[in-house]
C-alpha cells in the first residue's frame, strides 16, 4: 500500500521512500529478509526487483509485500 505521509499510521511495517529506507538496495534487503517467513523465493524476488528502474522496484516490492508494508512517498 503506497500512501501519502499525512495518512494515519497502522500496525504494518512503514517505509519512507523519501528517506534512507527508500534506497533500492535497502528495499531489496528488506524484501529478501521478508521472503523466507512468507515462503517467497528470494532469487525470484531479487530478479524481479532488479529487472527495471526504481519505479519497477517499488511496484515489485508492493506486489510482494503490500499486505504487510506501507510505503510512504
Amino acid at each position: 500500500m503506497i500512501v501519502s505521509k499525512s495518512k494515519k499510521k497502522s500496525k504494518k511495517i512503514e517505509i519512507d521512500l523519501t528517506g534512507p529506507e527508500g534506497n533500492v538496495f535497502n528495499l531489496i534487503a528488506t524484501g529478501r529478509n521478508m521472503c523466507g517467513p512468507l515462503g517467497i523465493d528470494k532469487a525470484e524476488f531479487t530478479k524481479e526487483m532488479t529487472s527495471g528502474d526504481y519505479e519497477n522496484a517499488i511496484n515489485t516490492f508492493e506486489k510482494y509485500f503490500g499486505d504487510f508494508v506501507i510505503l510512504y512517498k
